[in-house]
């Protein structure tokens, strides 16, 4: 049934620690992002039924072709429904088929109308937000000596600290990863950043750089060592500096996966909000390739009314935090479905931004630990997680 809702975002995330109350983001530059234009133009994402469509992208290959076929469907479509203003934004040929578009309100009775149309979202902010976690510990950076190597109480937890042999990739959807981290494997690209439309994914807010660091830091004496130590990460930047995006945005980032990721390969998602359709229709078909490790969210409350938490599938693993006592984290997202496995996600010692280390508790960082598992091979069960809110404990999964 063809629908709209107009959610408000509830907004989650990682905790960063820094005493005294430290700003998360220092720089005075303006990110203010906006879903609707000075003519009074909203932001909408449109998800498509189009039989056609699906036939002819099924016969085309490449990330770019199936682009320029979802173009040309998304133009067809506002050409019929008599929308000639409309601003086209991006496109979706890999998972989700449809596109994003400005147009005026007024408009998206004729859009809705058309036949090729299974149902419109109005598009949201989220922005990652800081639980209140009083826990000291500023970021470090390597410079002039590199911290020496420590196995953080996550990873030992986990079993990790396997070195990562294969060939297949972590894409951390996020905000993009240190390209240049001396700690991290980083195949910049293969990464793209949604957020300036440029193939330079590089992390300007430190999250990316964290969770990539607890996936797959590298095994070579500074700083930290990673699940699946020294597997590759790979950059989708779907949030700005200030830790913000769009669905839209983040959708896009999901497609690019869908594309160019591998049987095998691994997606990191410590990023979400509200419950939200379009993006978990994206992920649910992106998994039927990579598997997606999905933080559970921080507000306290069930994972099934958060995106893209509450995504559910086979290859998708929703994910909840507890401490280093096997506790359930006060902040933690919960309910099963659609959580599937507790890991470690306070005080968690990882790389970030700029060649240096923090400390961040959150599911954000929860998500990374079951990534590297899935690279790593199958995922077991020790034990399970005290506390859990739901009355139903979530297992603890490990290597």
């Amino acid at each position: 049934m063809k629908k709209l809702s107009l959610i408000a975002a509830v907004l989650f995330s990682a905790i960063f620690i820094q005493s005294c109350n430290e700003p998360l983001v220092n720089e005075t530059v303006s990110d203010e992002l906006s879903l609707k234009s000075a003519d009074g133009k909203k932001s909408y994402i449109v998800v498509l039924k189009d039989a056609q469509l699906e036939t002819e992208l099924a016969a085309v290959k490449g990330y770019e072709a199936k682009q320029q076929k979802a173009k040309s469907a998304a133009e067809k479509i506002m050409k019929r429904a008599g929308i000639t203003d409309g601003e086209l934004g991006f496109v979706y040929g890999s998972s989700i088929k449809g596109f994003s578009v400005k147009i005026a309100p007024g408009q998206l009775k004729k859009l809705q109308d058309d036949p090729s149309v299974s149902y419109i979202e109005e598009d949201q902010i989220i922005t990652l937000v800081i639980p209140d976690v009083k826990i000291k510990g500023k970021p470090t950076k390597p410079a002039p000596t590199p911290p020496a190597q420590t196995t953080p109480w996550g990873i030992s937890r986990v079993h990790g600290v396997a070195t990562y042999s294969g060939s297949n990739k972590i894409w951390i959807i996020d905000t993009g990863i240190d390209l240049d981290h001396p700690d991290l494997n980083v195949d910049a690209a293969s990464g793209w950043n949604f957020v300036a439309g440029t193939q330079l994914a590089d992390d300007d807010h430190g999250h990316g750089s964290h969770c990539a660091g607890i996936a797959a830091a590298e095994n070579n004496t500074i700083g930290v060592i990673g699940v699946a130590a020294g597997a590759t990460v790979v950059p989708v930047k779907v949030l700005n500096r200030r830790g913000s995006g769009t669905y839209s945005a983040i959708i896009a980032g999901v497609d690019w996966v869908a594309d160019h990721g591998v049987t095998g390969d691994v997606a990191n998602m410590s990023l979400g909000g509200g419950f939200y359709q379009p993006i978990n229709d994206a992920v649910i078909a992106a998994s039927a390739k990579v598997k997606f490790s999905l933080a559970a969210g921080n507000e306290s409350t069930d994972a099934n009314t958060k995106s893209p938490a509450s995504a559910n599938g086979v290859n998708i693993y929703t994910i909840s935090a507890m401490d280093s006592a096997d506790k359930f984290a006060y902040f933690s997202n919960f309910g099963n479905p659609p959580v599937d496995y507790c890991e470690p996600g306070v005080s968690i010692y990882s790389t970030y931004k700029g060649g240096g280390y923090a400390t961040m508790s959150g599911t954000s960082m929860a998500a990374p630990h079951m990534a590297g598992i899935l690279l790593l091979g199958a995922v077991t069960k020790d034990g399970t997680v005290l506390n859990d809110p739901d009355g139903d404990p979530d297992s603890i999964g490990v290597h």
